[in-house]
């Protein structure tokens, strides 16, 4: 079985203005990053639009239809100073959510090993009724509603390694102990939530915030040693993975100190830990990312990983 990516040419139309970070200079860099022959074998796949009933699962449904209502006919508008919409923000809204449903369902069905979701906007920062930190709609909790209440699941988990903590996932997950979210992410940093005392109602959030300039080592033990083992205790059926690549060393929004190799290094940690817990059900969604450089050598690094599990 393959890897399958997911896109669409809509995610690249999403542009919240100039000189904004999350621009779609970004999906292009991943794009030409997984050009190149060693990717030749992607299973390439348009991604659908989601469902508003979809969405509705993580989401209040006035609030999609605000978001949706929201997206103007020419300009910006604002939902909050970082996040904007443009005409075409809708359209990438539904297939990047569209996108992480689609590849829950390839996955399930057999047809891939597991999935990567080339899309934006991102959407860790989305809470269930509010947009912030450049985020519409939650894609990775949709996703893990989209395993649970399409195909049964009970025990899916979300780790989490965009230097940004989710504050929105961690939200969507907090009143569900067979959730479980993992993040590891840069603090103090934006936006402000994911201390380590941050439980959710039966310990399902586990946030493992680390200093920065941490680096390497630092960034590993915190997987080997804290991560994993609750991950393996955890056991679930279904594992996203919210693939932020912000944490590198030359991202201008932060200041891990990461490198491609270490996306490299915990995914397949991740990979292996599906082989035993889950039938390498595995389905990985962009996030962070902003020298365009270090996004599109780090996120080949993780499809690489995933092609390669």
């Amino acid at each position: 079985m393959s890897t399958v990516l997911f896109t669409h040419a809509a995610c690249v139309e999403h542009d919240p203005g100039p000189m904004h970070p999350e621009s779609p200079t970004r999906l292009r860099a991943v794009m030409a990053a997984l050009e190149t022959e060693e990717f030749t074998s992607l299973d390439r796949r348009e991604s659908p639009r989601a469902t508003i009933d979809q969405i509705a699962r993580v989401h209040g449904r006035d609030y999609v239809e605000q978001v949706l209502s929201a997206v103007p006919e020419s300009g910006l508008v604002h939902l909050d100073p970082d996040t904007a919409l443009c005409p075409a923000s809708g359209e990438a809204a539904l297939r990047a959510a569209g996108a992480v449903c689609a590849a829950v369902d390839a996955v399930m069905a057999g047809e891939a090993r597991n999935a990567f979701c080339a899309v934006r906007p991102p959407g860790h920062h989305a809470e269930p009724d509010r947009a912030m930190g450049f985020c519409l709609f939650n894609n990775v909790a949709i996703g893990a509603l989209q395993a649970r209440e399409v195909h049964g699941l009970r025990r899916i988990a979300v780790v989490d390694f965009d230097v940004h903590h989710g504050n929105g996932t961690q939200a969507m997950f907090w009143d569900d102990p067979d959730l479980f979210y993992i993040s590891t992410h840069q603090s103090p940093h934006y936006p402000g939530t994911g201390a380590a005392d941050e439980r959710g109602i039966a310990g399902n959030i586990l946030n493992v915030p680390l200093p920065a300039q941490s680096g390497s080592a630092t960034f590993r033990r915190a997987i080997e040693a804290i991560a994993m083992p609750a991950l393996i205790e955890f056991s679930p059926e279904f594992l996203l993975i919210s693939a932020g690549f912000d944490a590198h060393a030359a991202d201008p929004l932060a200041g891990l100190l990461l490198t491609e190799d270490d996306f490299s290094w915990v995914t397949r940690q991740l990979t292996g830990l599906a082989a035993r817990c889950c039938q390498n059900r595995v389905v990985s969604v962009l996030e962070g990312g902003y020298d365009l450089v270090a996004l599109g050598r780090s996120a080949a690094a993780h499809v690489r990983a995933l092609m390669q599990a």
